[in-house]
């Protein structure tokens, strides 16, 4: 639900939460029992914070990064005799 503001001829500014259906509803005055008149009011957005500023700055150009070159490692589980004896025919012992 949104948070509204409303004014009283006679007792001044005040806020309420309101559903959206019931926006188009006379809203009574919490004080006086008057229709309260609703106002417009615009958001309070900051467009100059630090913080934009600094996202922005942090954005426009990707970082490098170097990495130290290394000679590729072969794998150590693999062996290069004694074929797949996992796989039934390819075992030492049957050939």
């Amino acid at each position: 639900m949104p948070l509204y503001d409303y004014t009283c001829q006679n007792c001044g500014d005040f806020e309420a939460w309101r559903r959206m259906a019931e926006l188009e509803i006379p809203l009574p005055c919490p004080d006086c029992e008057a229709i309260a008149v609703r106002l417009f009011i615009a958001p309070n957005i900051s467009l100059n914070s630090g913080s934009l500023s600094s996202r922005i700055k942090s954005t426009a150009e990707p970082r490098l990064v170097k990495r130290p070159e290394r000679m590729p490692v072969s794998p150590k589980n693999q062996s290069s005799r004694g074929g797949r004896p996992w796989m039934l025919g390819h075992a030492p012992e049957r050939l």
